[in-house]
C-alpha cells in the first residue's frame, strides 16, 4: 500500500510518501509545499490545491493520512490552517483517494508507543522505522512521514479491519 502523509498548514505543508508491505515501511519521498508570504489567502489555497493534485498524480497513493487540527493558543493561525486543510481534503476527495484522519496523540502512540511522546522521540522513531541515516528535514516533512507511518500501522490492525471496512475517515 502506498500512503501519502500530510501535515497541513498554510505557509508550509509537509508531505511524506511511504510504501507499506508485509509490516515493513519504506520512505519513497518527503518534502514540503510552500506558499509565498504576503499573498492573498485565496492565492495560497489555490497553490496548495494545485500542488496536492500534482503530488497525488505523481505518487498515486492508495490512501492519504492527514493530521486533524489541534488548536493551541493562536486561533487566527488555526483558522488559516483549517482553510488549507480543507483544500487538501478537497484535492484528495476529487482524486478519489481514501482519506484517513489522525490526531497528534494517535500519531505519537502509533509511531513511538506513547501518546505524549516528545517531538524528538517521534523523529527518532521515524528515522529507525524507515531505516534512514537521519530524520527527514524539515520538521513538517518528518511529521508527514509520521502520519503515513501511523496509517500504515493502523491499517494492519484487526480492529481497524473490522470497524473501518466501509469508513473513509477515522
Amino acid at each position: 500500500m502506498r500512503i501519502l502523509g500530510i501535515d497541513p498548514g498554510i505557509a508550509t505543508i509537509g508531505f511524506g510518501v511511504v510504501d507499506s508491505e508485509s509490516g515493513t515501511q519504506r520512505l519513497v519521498q518527503c518534502g514540503i509545499i510552500t506558499t509565498p508570504a504576503h499573498t492573498s489567502l485565496s492565492s495560497r489555497l489555490e497553490q496548495i490545491y494545485e500542488d496536492m493534485t500534482q503530488l497525488i498524480e505523481l505518487f498515486k497513493p492508495d490512501a492519504v493520512s492527514v493530521e486533524e487540527l489541534f488548536f493551541n493558543t493562536n486561533i487566527t493561525t488555526g483558522i488559516a490552517v483549517a482553510h488549507g486543510r480543507g483544500v487538501i481534503l478537497l484535492a484528495c476527495q476529487r482524486a478519489g483517494v481514501k482519506i484517513y484522519e489522525y490526531t497528534p496523540l494517535q500519531v505519537k502512540q502509533s509511531v513511538v508507543g506513547y501518546g505524549r511522546a516528545e517531538k524528538k522521540q517521534v523523529m527518532e522513531m521515524v528515522k529507525r522505522i524507515c531505516r534512514l541515516p537521519a530524520p527527514p528535514k524539515p520538521d513538517d516533512a518528518a511529521d508527514a512521514v509520521a502520519l503515513a507511518l501511523c496509517h500504515a500501522r493502523s491499517s494492519t490492525s484487526l480492529l481497524y479491519k473490522e470497524e473501518r471496512e466501509d469508513c473513509s475517515t477515522i
